[in-house]
């Protein structure tokens, strides 16, 4: 089960990934104001789960402003692959330079990798490295389920920005064509920012993803 929740001015999405064994993952909490977290937590609550990670789709200030408050209200690490270490380690002070105050997130790091496994309750999340829109992005892939948490790689009718900081266009492109377009058609996507779609959703309308597809068409043609 996936609840969502749409925090910050900046609208970012985090999400609660929970099962009947009541554990559960928070995923990207980007919570600033104590009313966001007062949700956060009145949902957790009532609904009797327990946290045991938060997962971070990568480093950027607007989807770890809740972090430091999330890390010490349940004791819980903080999943991120390393490359994307120093972006979450300035993200407070570059959060700073747009009107943004919030504590520096957790030092309660654990690294992973592409191809791990991450198990929350009996769900099973296998991390897909991304890199593009930053150097550690990653998607976190439920192939069971049928779904799939993109970051800011991919949304609803548009892709990540790479005019940041690490972003590179062609890395970008890369992950997509390798790590995205190859899942189920019917596998939904829950993005960083925006409502969520489906694989092949963005295959037939999403106009960013017209040349990675007719590029990997040629390629397999040409193989």
């Amino acid at each position: 089960m996936i609840q969502t929740f749409y925090f910050n001015d900046l609208r970012t999405c985090c999400y609660v990934l929970y099962d009947g064994t009541g554990e559960c993952a928070i995923i990207d909490p980007g919570c600033i104001k104590q009313s966001e977290r007062d949700r956060l937590v009145k949902f957790i609550t009532e609904n009797h789960l327990k946290p045991r990670m938060i997962l971070q789709t990568h480093g950027h200030f607007d989807h770890v402003m809740g972090n430091a408050f999330v890390a010490g209200k349940w004791d819980i690490p903080t999943y991120l692959a390393a490359a994307d270490i120093p972006q979450i380690r300035r993200a407070s002070s570059y959060g700073g330079y747009f009107g943004y105050e919030f504590e520096q997130p957790s030092e309660n790091i654990v690294e992973i990798n592409d191809g791990d496994i991450i198990k929350v309750g009996d769900i099973r999340l296998k991390v897909l490295a991304s890199p593009g829109h930053t150097a550690g992005g990653v998607l976190f892939y439920d192939e069971q389920g049928g779904y799939v948490f993109t970051g800011d790689t991919l949304f609803c009718g548009s892709i990540g920005r790479t005019d940041l900081p690490a972003g590179d266009y062609d890395k970008l492109c890369e992950s997509i064509r390798t790590k995205i377009l190859p899942l189920p058609s019917d596998t939904v996507v829950y993005p960083g920012h925006g409502p969520a779609t489906d694989i092949g959703r963005e295959k037939m309308t999403n106009p960013f993803l017209e040349d990675i597809i007719a590029n990997e068409i040629d390629r397999q043609q040409n193989a």
